[in-house]
């Protein structure tokens, strides 16, 4: 397998990644709960728990996986090594969180689901969030939407307006962080097929009937998909569901338009200059800077914002019927 000795997140964040971050730092309200954040999250609760209910994966506790993952944690040069937990949940699914003490969680479902190819995909996925520091994001924007009410209280409904632009921010960043992650999956396998099988094992896998699934139909699923994607009614269309149009709100691209990035980025010569050694070496990057509290014409630029986007949600829904 390929390693990336200093390798710097710059070498492969995807672009969209980056501007949604800036973004994300740039609404009015994010540096006052950057600093709340920094000040009341406190990380030992869940190291407690996760260590209390869950297994701690090392050389003799899932001794295959850890050999696998200490190659992942070499090859994208990840210093000190996070912790690998393996949590007996039926989701097939896997998280990685933490600021101080960054960790990654997989679910057995998803050990279960995927064969060890893949196990190494995700692996190096999770990785690749906490190579880019998503971790410390990812644990914010969770902080902020289970106090978002809390502060909406104490701070006589001006937190609710500001978390709501924070929250659409944040979910919109999640989604293209993945792309970045992804990237950092193909940097460790060298092999789009076993990350391109796993997304089709997320979409819609089932152990039972995994032998009549086919990967080349999922792609030419892709394929469809991005001709609907050319359908400006459907742009927005998809944007009320991946902003809780169905109920809840989506953490992660579609699964085919998370294939079409991957593929594009394949080709690339950035792509091919990162695996012949030539990218940029690490510095300092991705820390949260905290700036003053936001300003009352912020503040009511931030109004406007949401007005104009209940409007133009409230349009599609009327035209809708």
């Amino acid at each position: 397998m390929p390693t990336y000795p200093g390798i710097s997140t710059a070498a492969f964040r995807h672009p969209l990644d980056q501007n949604a971050e800036q973004t994300l730092r740039g609404i009015p309200g994010f540096d006052l709960l950057a600093t709340s954040f920094l000040e009341y999250f406190y990380e030992r609760p869940q190291h407690i728990y996760l260590t209390g209910n869950n297994i701690k994966v090392g050389p003799r506790q899932y001794g295959t996986l850890y050999g696998i993952y200490r190659e992942c944690v070499r090859d994208l040069d990840i210093y000190p090594e996070p912790v690998l937990y393996i949590s007996q949940d039926p989701l097939a699914n896997a998280y990685s969180l933490g600021h101080k003490q960054p960790y990654i969680v997989i679910n057995t479902a998803l050990v279960d689901l995927l064969e060890e190819a893949e196990i190494r995909v995700v692996l190096a996925h999770e990785l690749g969030h906490i190579k880019c520091e998503h971790s410390v994001l990812i644990s914010m924007s969770l902080w902020v939407m289970g106090t978002a009410s809390l502060i909406g209280d104490l701070t006589l409904g001006l937190g609710k307006l500001m978390t709501s632009g924070l929250i659409y921010g944040f979910y919109e960043w999640r989604r293209l962080a993945e792309l970045s992650a992804d990237r950092a999956a193909l940097l460790v396998t060298d092999d789009l097929n076993p990350i391109l099988r796993t997304m089709m094992k997320l979409a819609g896998g089932s152990q039972k009937y995994q032998n009549e699934c086919s990967l080349q139909e999922f792609l030419r699923q892709a394929e469809e998909y991005e001709q609907l994607n050319e359908d400006n009614l459907n742009q927005v269309y998809k944007f009320l569901i991946y902003n809780g149009h169905t109920g809840t709100f989506l953490t992660h691209p579609f699964a085919v338009e998370r294939v079409s990035y991957l593929q594009h980025w394949a080709n690339s010569e950035n792509y091919k200059n990162i695996r012949r050694g030539e990218y940029k070496r690490a510095g300092a990057e991705g820390s949260i800077e905290v700036k003053s509290s936001p300003g009352e014409d912020e503040i009511a630029k931030l109004r406007q914002q949401i007005a104009d986007l209940k409007a133009e949600i409230n349009r599609v829904k009327a035209n809708d019927k």
